[in-house]
C-alpha cells in the first residue's frame, strides 16, 4: 500500500463502516482490515490518518486499530514469518513519541500503550535512544507533553513489579535509573514547588496532581526490585515531599463525587503503597521516617469517611499498618494494650462492616460482588485490608486481639439477637471478624489451612451459622445466607466432616434462592466439598453418603441455571462437573434428561460464547455423561451422537472459533467408543478435516490430531480403500506440523497413528520421503524433543 491521499481515503471509509452497529456492514470492513494489515505501509498510514483526518472520530477509531495492530504483530515468533517489514517497523520508532506528545489525551492514551508494547520488545537494545527523546521532553515545562511522557514511562516500566530477577532484568533497570532517576526527582522537586505557587487556581491543580500520581507510580516501579543507591541518597527529599502531600488537605482539590475518587485520594493511596513498599522491603534504611508516616497514616484513617470514593486509599492505609505490624523491628509501636484497643475500634470494626454500598453490589451487580468476594481480586477493599490487618495483628499479639475482638463479637451477635430484621448488619460484621481472626493461612484448592486455636469454629458454627441456613425460607437475609455458606467453604478442613454432611441439603436447598450470589456461593460450595480428599487420597465425601441426594441435587442445580441472571453461571456449571464425576454410576438414570439439558444451552450459548471458564465446564460435564454412561453400556454411544450431531454441525458450519476444538474433542470420544467399523456419517466429515484453513488455528491442531488419531484406530483399512487419495493428506498435515517447534510433537503423534494402523502396502512409497522430511528438519532446526520423538 503506497502512503497516498487516495489510500487514506479508503482506509477512512473502512475505518467508519467498523464503527456501524448494523453487522452487515460493520464485518465486511473488519475482514477488509484484517486482509490489508499484512501491507508494507498499512502502520504508517494509520499514523498519519491519526495526525491529520479532520474527524475526531477517525483519530481515535485510528489510534485504537493501530495499536491492536501493534499488539498483535510486533512481537517476533520464532517459526513464524515477520508480519511487520523492517522498514515499518523504523519508521514507526522514528515518529510515534513526538506524535503521541502531540495528541489529545484520549490518543495519547493508545499511542502511549502501543509505545509499551513496542518497548516490552525492543527496548532497550533495539530502541537505545527512547528514553533519551522522553527524558529531553520534561525541559518543555508543557505539563500536557510532561504527562504523556510519565504516562508512557509508567506503562513501560511497571512491569518491572512483578518481572523474576535476572541479570538482563537488572542491567535494564540500572540503564533506566541512569538516564531517568535525576530528571524524575528533579521534576518531582519542581512541580511540588509549582503546587504552592498555584495553590489557588483549580485547573492548575488538577495537571499537576496528576503528574504527581504519575511520578509516584514511577517510584513504585523503580524502587520495586531493589533499593537503588541513587533514592537512598535521596530519600529525604522523596520521603520528607511524600509526607507533606499525605498531610496536605487543599480544598479545591475535593470532589463531590462520593464514588469516583478524586486526584488528591488517588495521590495518597499511593503514597501509603510506596510507603508500605519501603517499611517491608528496607526496614533499615526506612527506620528514621518510619513513626512520622505511621502517625501521618493513623491520623488518615481516623479521619476518612466512608464514601465509595476514599476505599482505595483507606485499603492501602491500612495495608500499610498490616505490613509494619508483622515486622518484628515494628513490633514495640503496638504493644501498648491501648493502642491495640484503638486500632481494633477505629480502624478495623468500622471497616469491617457492610455498607450501602456493598450492599447495593450484592443485589444489583452480584458478578463484580462474587469475582472479589470468592476469588480475592477485593485487593483494594476496605473489608480485605481489615482483615489482613488483623492477621498481621495477630502475628505477635494473638491472645489480646482475640481477647478484644471477642467482645466485639459477643456485643455483635446479642445486637443482632435483639431484632434481626433491623440489625442483621451487626451479624454479618460478626461472622466477618471470626473468620479474619481464626484464619492464619489459606489456600484457593485447600481454604483455610491453619486456623487461631483461641477461636472455637465448630462451636459458632452450631450456634450462629445452622441456624441461618435451617430457616424455612432460602430467601430471607440473602447477605447472612451468603456468609453462612462461605463460612462452611472457608473452613471445611476446620469443621468434623458430620457437620459438612448435615450441611449438603442445606447447601442443595439454596440452589433455589432467588439471589445470584446466594445460589452461586452454594453451588461453589458443593464443588468445594467435593473435591475434598480423605485419609486414603480417595474423596471425603463418597458417592454412597450422596446417593440419597442425587435427584434433587441435579435437578437443582440446573434448575439454578434457568434463575435471572445465572444462565451462563460458571461456578453452577463447575459444580455440575464435580457432581457428575463423584456420582459416577448413580447419574445414569438421569443421563437423558441431562443430555438433553446440556445441548440446549450448548445450541443457546453457541450463539454468542463469551463465558470461556462456563463453556469449557460444560464440555466438561457433556464428556462426563459420555464416558460414563458408555463404560457401562457402549451401545449407548449412538443416542449420544444423535443428540449431540446436529448442534456439532450448526457450530461448524458458523465456525463458531471458540467451540470448535470442544467439538473435535468430543467427536473424538465418541468414535474412540466405536469397538466396529467407522459410521458413515463420520466417513463423510474427514476429507473436511484435512482442509489448511483448520490446522492454521494453533488452538484446533491438539484436538484435531487427536480426531484424525481416533479415526485411524477405529477404521484405517476404510480410509485406505474407501480414500487412498486421502494418505498424502494425512502426510501433507504431518509435514505442517513438523515444520513447527512448538507442533513437532502432534506431527509424531499423527505418523506413529499411521505407521501403526494403515495397511503397510499404502504407505510404502511414502516411506522414503518421509525419512528426508525428517532428516532436513534435524539439520536445519534440531531440538531436544524432536530427537526424543
Amino acid at each position: 500500500m503506497e502512503l497516498s491521499d487516495a489510500n487514506l481515503q479508503t482506509l477512512t471509509e473502512y475505518l467508519k463502516k467498523t464503527l456501524d452497529p448494523d453487522p452487515a456492514i460493520r464485518r465486511p470492513a473488519e475482514k477488509f482490515l484484517e486482509s490489508v494489515e499484512g501491507s508494507q505501509n498499512y502502520p504508517l498510514l494509520l499514523l498519519t490518518l491519526l495526525e491529520k483526518s479532520q474527524e475526531n472520530v477517525i483519530k481515535v477509531c485510528a489510534s485504537v486499530t493501530f495499536k491492536n495492530y501493534i499488539k498483535r504483530n510486533w512481537r517476533i515468533v520464532e517459526d513464524e514469518p515477520n508480519k511487520i517489514c523492517e522498514s515499518d517497523r523504523i519508521a514507526i520508532k522514528a515518529n510515534i513519541v513526538p506524535l503521541m506528545l502531540s495528541s489529545p489525551e484520549q490518543i495519547q492514551k493508545q499511542l502511549s500503550d502501543a509505545i509499551s508494547i513496542i518497548g516490552r520488545e525492543d527496548f532497550p537494545q533495539k530502541w537505545p535512544d527512547l528514553l533519551t527523546e522522553m527524558v529531553n521532553r520534561f525541559q518543555s515545562g508543557d505539563f500536557h507533553v510532561i504527562n504523556g511522557v510519565l504516562r508512557t514511562a509508567h506503562s513501560l516500566f511497571k512491569r518491572y513489579r512483578h518481572e523474576f530477577k535476572s541479570n538482563e532484568l537488572w542491567s535494564e533497570i540500572k540503564l533506566v535509573l541512569d538516564a531517568f532517576a535525576l530528571p524524575l526527582t528533579n521534576l518531582f522537586k519542581a512541580t511540588i514547588e509549582l503546587c504552592s505557587t498555584h495553590a489557588n487556581d483549580a485547573s492548575a491543580l488538577k495537571v499537576l496532581f496528576s503528574s504527581l500520581i504519575l511520578i509516584a507510580k514511577l517510584f513504585y516501579s523503580l524502587n520495586f526490585q531493589d533499593l537503588p543507591e541513587f533514592f537512598e541518597d535521596n530519600m529525604e527529599t522523596w520521603m520528607t515531599n511524600f509526607h507533606s502531600l499525605l498531610t496536605l488537605d487543599n480544598k479545591l482539590l475535593q470532589t463531590d463525587d462520593e464514588e469516583e475518587a478524586g486526584l488528591l485520594e488517588l495521590l495518597k493511596s499511593q503514597i501509603c503503597d510506596n510507603a508500605a513498599l519501603y517499611a517491608q522491603k528496607y526496614d533499615e534504611e526506612f527506620q528514621p521516617y518510619l513513626p512520622r508516616f505511621v502517625t501521618a497514616i493513623w491520623n488518615l484513617l481516623v479521619t476518612t469517611g466512608q464514601e465509595v470514593k476514599y476505599d482505595l486509599l483507606v485499603s492501602n492505609a491500612i495495608q500499610f499498618l498490616a505490613s509494619v505490624c508483622e515486622r518484628p523491628h515494628y513490633k514495640h509501636l503496638f504493644e501498648d494494650q491501648n493502642t491495640l484497643t484503638s486500632i481494633c475500634e477505629k480502624v478495623i470494626v468500622p471497616n469491617m462492616e457492610f455498607r450501602a454500598a456493598d450492599e447495593e453490589a450484592f443485589e444489583d451487580n452480584s458478578e463484580e460482588y462474587i469475582r472479589r468476594d470468592l476469588e480475592g481480586s477485593d485487593i483494594d477493599t476496605r473489608r480485605r485490608a481489615a482483615c489482613d490487618l488483623v492477621r498481621g495483628l495477630c502475628k505477635f499479639f494473638e491472645g489480646p486481639v482475640t481477647g478484644i475482638f471477642s467482645g466485639y463479637v459477643n456485643s455483635m451477635l446479642q445486637e443482632y439477637a435483639k431484632n434481626p430484621s433491623v440489625n442483621w448488619k451487626h451479624k454479618d460484621a460478626a461472622i466477618y471478624l471470626v473468620t479474619s481472626l481464626a484464619s492464619k493461612a489459606q489456600t484457593q484448592k485447600h481454604g483455610i489451612t491453619q486456623a487461631n486455636e483461641l477461636v472455637n469454629l465448630t462451636e459458632f458454627f452450631v450456634n450462629h451459622i445452622q441456624p441461618d441456613l435451617k430457616s424455612a425460607t432460602v430467601n430471607e437475609f440473602p447477605v447472612l445466607k451468603a456468609d453462612g455458606i462461605k463460612y462452611i467453604m472457608i473452613f471445611r478442613n476446620q469443621v468434623p466432616k458430620e457437620q459438612l454432611l448435615v450441611s449438603i441439603p442445606l447447601l442443595i436447598n439454596h440452589l433455589q434462592a432467588e439471589s445470584i450470589v446466594v445460589h452461586t456461593y452454594a453451588a461453589h460450595a458443593l464443588e468445594r466439598l467435593f473435591t475434598m480428599r480423605g485419609t486414603n487420597n480417595a474423596t471425603l465425601i463418597t458417592a454412597a453418603e450422596m446417593a440419597p441426594f442425587v435427584e434433587v441435587l441435579l435437578t437443582n442445580l440446573f434448575k439454578a441455571l434457568t434463575l435471572p441472571g445465572s444462565s451462563e453461571n460458571e461456578y453452577i456449571m463447575k459444580a455440575i462437573m464435580r457432581s457428575f464425576s463423584l456420582l459416577q454410576e448413580s447419574i445414569i438414570p438421569y443421563i437423558p434428561s441431562v443430555i438433553t439439558q446440556l445441548t440446549q444451552k450448548l445450541l443457546a450459548v453457541s450463539k454468542n460464547p463469551s463465558k470461556p471458564h462456563f463453556n469449557h465446564y460444560m464440555f466438561e460435564s457433556i464428556c462426563l455423561s459420555i464416558r460414563i454412561t458408555c463404560k457401562a453400556n457402549p451401545e449407548a454411544v449412538g443416542s449420544f451422537e444423535e443428540a449431540l450431531f446436529l448442534v456439532f454441525t450448526e457450530i461448524l458450519q458458523n465456525d463458531v472459533q471458540e467451540f470448535i476444538p470442544y467439538v473435535f474433542q468430543v467427536m473424538s470420544l465418541l468414535l474412540e467408543m466405536h469397538k466396529n467399523e467407522i459410521p458413515s456419517s463420520y466417513m463423510a466429515l474427514f476429507p473436511h478435516l484435512l482442509q489448511p484453513v483448520l490446522w492454521e488455528r494453533t488452538g484446533n491442531i491438539p484436538p484435531l490430531v487427536r480426531l484424525l488419531q481416533a479415526y485411524l484406530e477405529r477404521g484405517a483399512s476404510t480410509i485406505a480403500s474407501a480414500a487412498a487419495d486421502k494418505i498424502p493428506g494425512l502426510l501433507g498435515v504431518f509435514q505442517k506440523l513438523i515444520a513447527s517447534k512448538a507442533n513437532d510433537h502432534q506431527g509424531f503423534y499423527l505418523l506413529n497413528s499411521i505407521i501403526e494402523h494403515m495397511p503397510p502396502e499404502s504407505v510404502d512409497q511414502y516411506r522414503k520421503q518421509i525419512f528426508i522430511l525428517l532428516f532436513q528438519r534435524l539439520q536445519s532446526s534440531k531440538t531436544t524433543k524432536f530427537i526424543k520423538s
